[in-house]
């Protein structure tokens, strides 16, 4: 099979009678201009050539199409268009049949939607998640998915934005068959259509669906959406699709795609994408080469050590827990693997591959155990003597060779360095909890640590699938510390006249899945309040101090753990406690503070500014090396929405201060 080249990134050959056209533009074989150039010049050539009865398209490498090239993004439209390729494959006179090896995406996913017949390969997924950028397909997706696969389940793949594994793709009737010799089964097909009228997806009835069905999707999707445009959007442009021909259905959808690509909503999606692809680079770790993890050593394995050694179990570490005594070593090893049969149960984990990590995993009483471990992270109680007497444990046990990480939230990692043998080899990993779902990690890079320590912290991270981000030593790190001005300011508000209830609406309303005064009574107040008395020899007396917290701890109210704390659970529900209504009044008083109104507008602007300008000061101090990666912290821990994208990018671009 000799090959031809239509671009620098499409090629093609003769196989059977059949044109199979190959796209190979690494890493994701993302539709560039020349690979849409490319798909019309070997279509053309197909045509011309009696002897060739059909084409098959397929990717080089790893990917089908893995969607847009975001080297265009913001940039004027080269021709031919996606749209323009796409119609040109649906209204071949020949079949066109996708071999879909890998990931189609976004525009490989309407591209192979587009063809006449689908055959995956057991490593396809498919997807459309453009609603994760603020804007919804653009090349026929929300009209030929539901033509192809129906109503409800379009809205679901297509209001998400989730992908699909090619034996759900199957079920769901988006591809034609699944082969291990997927190139061999599209070359057959091919042959099969030959003879037949050509089956064009946007030719297609959208099957009939029952209304509480569609009713139930768009409630799941829009219960989701907080208020983000593009679900909205795309449920509305796939309901249309049963009601409107292609050509109305496509022209409404390309001017909806136009319309959000260009919203403030899709610039701060953007921003999101493009930060996460910066986050974890430092500059002075151009070619240090991370070195070799095979065996974690976690010590303890209460909630955020479990999640830390399911999250290394899964990524195919071996993990080797400790703890004080055998019997909470046996219940460590218990809640290790009771998160992993959640995991089975849930569907995110097949029953083999927990086998496979309950395999790798021993959790033990005896320290010594660790002597083999390349990385060992502690997850103990949050104190400092505790942790620096384990560390200096760990010197006489470990290779000199190991890295200790530590996972605190609050202490200071150089402090804990500094008590050990080799402070060169520690490092912080900030994991958030549960660990095994929550994507950051703050990765530390303390005063003495080796820059391929740092490097293999990275390494690690990513390997995990987490999100790392890089900074330095300061109390709380970048999160705990943005989201203590952020309490601080939300705190000055309550004494100032706003209600608790007032100010979590308002962030709610901005798009936050929880306010803060609903988020502490989740976590509990009385690890701040520990905190709190900890720092109050050292506070300065000038400063403005909000007892009220201090006031609801003493009185024994914790949060929703204790049934009350800033609110009142005793009904199971939140509710309004108009004792903690009268505590406010009281420290009010107790001030001479006269009460004043806030705006919910008012309340989303100060808070953000509290979080910007604390930002800004992690920036000035080196703590943060970009404010992208402050926006990441705070999208990925505290659940800022990414469709605001983060306290620093709206600071920046003076958009979305308000809702």
């Amino acid at each position: 099979m000799s090959a031809t080249r239509f671009s620098e990134s499409v090629t093609g050959g003769i196989r059977d009678g059949v044109l199979v056209v190959t796209i190979d533009n690494a890493p994701v074989n993302a539709i560039s201009a020349h690979v849409r150039q490319g798909l019309v010049k070997a279509l053309d050539h197909a045509a011309a050539l009696v002897m060739v009865v059909g084409v098959v398209i397929t990717g080089a490498g790893r990917a089908f199409v893995g969607g847009a090239d975001i080297k265009e993004f913001g940039k004027p439209p080269v021709e031919p268009t996606l749209p323009e390729v796409i119609e040109r494959i649906e209204s071949y006179s020949k079949p066109v049949v996708a071999t879909i090896n890998g990931a189609a995406l976004g525009g490989g996913c309407e591209i192979a939607l587009a063809c006449h017949g689908r055959i995956a390969s057991d490593k396809a997924t498919f997807g459309m998640p453009e609603v994760k950028l603020g804007i919804v397909p653009g090349a026929g997706g929300t009209q030929r998915l539901p033509r192809l696969i129906g109503t409800v389940a379009a809205i679901d793949l297509i209001g998400s934005g989730r992908t699909v594994k090619s034996g759900e793709a199957l079920s769901l009737s988006l591809v034609d068959g699944i082969s291990a010799d997927h190139l061999d089964a599209a070359l057959s097909l091919v042959h099969d259509l030959a003879s037949e009228p050509l089956r064009r997806t946007g030719m297609l009835e959208v099957p009939a669906a029952e209304s509480a069905a569609v009713d139930a999707a768009v409630k799941k999707v829009l219960s989701k959406a907080r208020g983000q445009a593009a679900p909205a959007e795309a449920v509305r442009l796939v309901k249309a699709a049963a009601n409107v021909d292609l050509k109305q259905g496509l022209a409404d959808e390309r001017a909806t795609f136009l319309r959000l690509r260009d919203s403030n909503e899709a610039a701060a999606l953007r921003h999101v994408f493009f930060a996460e692809r910066q986050a974890g680079k430092v500059d002075k770790l151009e070619g240090i080469a991370p070195r070799k993890i095979e065996t974690v050593g976690i010590v303890g394995t209460g909630l955020m050590g479990a999640g830390i050694a399911v999250a290394a179990l899964t990524a195919g570490y071996r993990v080797v827990g400790i703890e004080q005594t055998e019997d909470a070593a046996a219940k460590g090893r218990e809640r290790i693997a009771g998160i992993l049969d959640k995991a089975v149960q849930s569907g995110r984990l097949a029953a083999t591959a927990r086998d496979e990590c309950l395999a790798r995993l021993a959790v033990a009483a005896n320290i010594s155990k660790l002597a083999a471990a390349d990385l060992i992270i502690e997850a103990v109680f949050d104190d400092l003597a505790v942790k620096t007497e384990l560390f200096r444990r760990l010197d006489g046990i470990v290779r000199p060779d190991a890295i200790l990480a530590t996972n605190t939230s609050y202490l200071n990692p150089d402090e804990i360095a500094a008590a050990t043998a080799h402070p060169k080899r520690v490092v912080g990993l900030h994991f958030f909890s549960p660990a095994n779902i929550m994507r950051l990690v703050e990765v530390v890079d303390c005063k003495a640590t080796a820059p391929d320590v740092l490097a293999s912290a990275l390494a690690f991270a990513r390997k995990l699938g987490k999100l790392p981000v890089v900074c330095g030593v300061t109390e709380g790190f970048i999160g705990n510390r943005i989201f203590s001005a952020y309490r601080r300011e939300a705190e000055f508000m309550i004494e100032d006249g706003a209600a608790p209830e007032q100010v979590d609406a308002a962030l709610e309303g901005y798009g936050f899945p929880m306010g803060i005064f609903t988020v502490y009574d989740m976590a509990g107040l009385e690890i701040a309040w520990a905190r709190r008395k900890r720092q109050a020899a050292t506070r300065d007396p000038q400063a403005r101090y909000v007892e009220i917290a201090d006031q609801l701890c003493e009185a024994g109210r914790f949060g929703r753990k204790t049934g009350k704390g800033w609110y009142d659970y005793a009904s199971g529900e939140k509710a309004v406690d108009p004792e903690v209504t009268a505590l406010i009044a009281a420290a009010r008083k107790a001030k001479d503070i006269s009460p004043r109104s806030f705006t919910p507008n008012e309340i989303v602007d100060r808070l953000l500014r509290a979080m910007a300008d604390e930002g800004a000061a992690l920036l000035t101090e080196g703590i943060a090396a970009r404010s992208s990666d402050i926006d990441l912290v705070m999208i990925n821990g505290y659940g800022f929405p990414a469709h605001k994208g983060g306290p620093m990018f709206a600071a920046e671009t003076h958009k979305d201060m308000t809702p």
